[in-house]
């Protein structure tokens, strides 16, 4: 029987654990999820500075012109007082003096000879970045199962910190089944067809941070498909595609059943793909995926991705969707949970005009898609919808 979409989310995320933890620079941090909480060890800034080449100050030497006794430069460690009636130059990022109340900018001062005439308005503390105001020594900065990015880099850059610990990248192992596929740099005879789902995924596995192999394309004979399983067990996730239905020639399932295949589902209420097949094993997640083009690529961004997820230790389950309106009438057959895929604008979703299970134009097309419910069969210009990217990731 089908499971509905939810509950095949629900078994992926209770029975896929994380990789394995390591060590590595923070240079080599990008795409991986954290496997520690990383806590702020210094204030940021570590002292008051000031925000603007110009004056210290004090309020009471508002309207008045003052004497200029020093010049602190970015970097000087000064421990100069400011005094009543004097004002010290400072540079952007430099240490503000003990007793200062406030940094007057270049441009609102006049020069008077040797001595600098202040504004009458001087607010106190104006222009000065006070110390731990953008971080706090001891604060969280990053929780557990974050995934980094460039400006998550940059928090720790910001404390000085070398090494972090992070969840291994995914191990991903790809191979088709099918005699009539060959791959786009063989000879394709009249009677065959070119191999387009093994090049999307590793290409979109590569997206999604992790480390890719192909196994290559086996041929529908039992021991064949034995052969491309084998090479492909010490990964994390094993992606197949063709050979999950019901053909007198689709020995995928009987294969990886000789492995000791532990099946959590193999059909999942969902148009196209209701053949999705996920389970394990060992520690190896398997994946097998209809041999249809749009029906594989569909499935592999709502099932492959949170599998994906999963491994990589990211808090952030399941796919997170955009809410945004259509653009268009659109009308489906009820009756099963349906993807859609189309185009998100930034404003709006447009749903490609054409395309099929086995078609593979609609994936160039489109860059996002929607999931309709099974009561669903119209949905009007204007009606609120909720994209799932398939081009960026938005989390």
């Amino acid at each position: 029987m089908a499971i509905k979409v939810e509950e095949a989310l629900d078994i992926i995320y209770k029975n896929i654990t994380p990789t394995s933890i390591k060590f590595v620079p923070i240079e080599q941090s990008l795409g991986h999820v954290l496997a520690e909480d990383i806590v702020a060890k210094h204030n940021l800034p570590p002292f008051d500075n000031s925000a603007m080449d110009g004056y210290a100050v004090k309020l009471q030497d508002a309207g008045t012109t003052v004497e200029i006794s020093d010049t602190i430069f970015a970097g000087d460690n000064c421990d100069a007082q400011l005094q009543e009636g004097v004002a010290i130059k400072i540079m952007t990022g430099a240490k503000i003096p003990s007793q200062c109340d406030a940094i007057v900018p270049v441009e609102n001062t006049s020069m008077q000879e040797d001595k600098v005439l202040l504004p009458e308005n001087i607010k106190l503390s104006q222009h000065i970045r006070k110390k731990g105001e953008d971080i706090e020594s001891g604060e969280i900065l990053l929780k557990k199962g974050k995934r980094l990015f460039a400006h998550q880099i940059t928090l720790l850059a910001s404390q000085g910190i070398s090494h972090i610990k992070v969840h291994k990248k995914p191990r991903i192992a790809l191979f088709a089944s099918g005699s009539e596929l060959k791959m786009h740099f063989e000879t394709v005879a009249s009677h065959q067809l070119y191999n387009t789902n093994t090049p999307t995924f590793y290409s979109r596995a590569l997206e999604l941070g992790c480390d890719v192999d192909f196994v290559g394309t086996a041929i529908d004979t039992l021991e064949d498909i034995k052969e491309h399983i084998t090479n492909a067990l010490d990964s994390d996730l094993i992606i197949t595609s063709g050979g999950v239905s019901v053909g007198d020639a689709d020995y995928t399932k009987e294969a990886f059943h000789a492995f000791g295949y532990d099946i959590f589902f193999d059909k999942i209420d969902i148009k196209p793909g209701k053949p999705t097949t996920i389970g394990k094993i060992g520690n190896t997640v398997i994946l097998n995926l209809p041999g249809n083009p749009l029906a594989a690529a569909l499935n592999f961004e709502l099932f492959g991705s949170s599998i994906i997820h999963a491994l990589s230790g990211d808090v952030s389950k399941y796919l997170t969707a955009i809410s945004t309106k259509m653009k268009v009438d659109y009308k489906t057959k009820p009756g099963r949970r349906t993807l859609i895929p189309g185009y998100f604008d930034g404003e709006t979703f447009n749903p490609c005009e054409k395309f099929a299970p086995g078609m593979v134009s609609p994936l160039a097309n489109s860059n996002s898609y929607i999931m309709l419910s099974e009561d669903c069969a119209e949905l009007k210009s204007g009606d609120l919808v909720k994209v799932i990217p398939t081009r960026f990731i938005f989390t």
